[in-house]
């Protein structure tokens, strides 16, 4: 069985309340349970986690190194800039699919680059919360190909 980790950046703590026309209305909990019944739809286990702290985040990457296969990541505002977080993502080899609620692409010009996107197998931004699951069935094809 797939084992893949699920993190969660800045501020994704404050879902549902923050700019719920900008990032939806459903909670971090609520895209969490969607990400639970996916997960056994597929038959793959999920682990979630969300910091504030990059360094918290940095440490929970590296943990998933020979622990779990794959790695689903919103980074929040981290997308923009953070070459550590980006680092320690290519340090452990896994595959990893980026998610955004929004489409970071018709924001602001600064969100338009992302720092992480070049070690990830595929980004998924814009679709709201079904943009988890759609990673996470992304993710779950890329391990089987592998597994091939």
């Amino acid at each position: 069985m797939h084992k893949v980790a699920i993190l969660n950046g800045p501020n994704l703590n404050m879902l549902g309340i923050r700019e719920p026309g900008v990032y939806g209305k459903e909670s971090l909990a609520i895209i969490e349970g969607m990400l639970a019944d996916k997960a056994a739809q597929l038959g793959v286990s999920v682990s979630c986690y969300q910091t504030n702290h990059e360094g918290a985040m940095i440490d929970r990457i590296h943990a998933a190194y020979g622990q779990e296969d794959g790695i689903i990541i919103n980074p929040g505002a981290w997308t923009h800039y953070s070459y550590a977080l980006r680092d320690a993502l290519s340090a452990v080899s896994l595959p990893i699919v980026e998610v955004h609620l929004s489409n970071i692409h018709k924001r602001e010009s600064f969100r338009h680059v992302s720092v992480v996107a070049p070690v990830a197998v595929g980004q998924i931004a814009g679709f709201g919360a079904i943009g988890y699951t759609l990673a996470l069935e992304a993710l779950v094809s890329q391990l089987n190909r592998e597994r091939v």
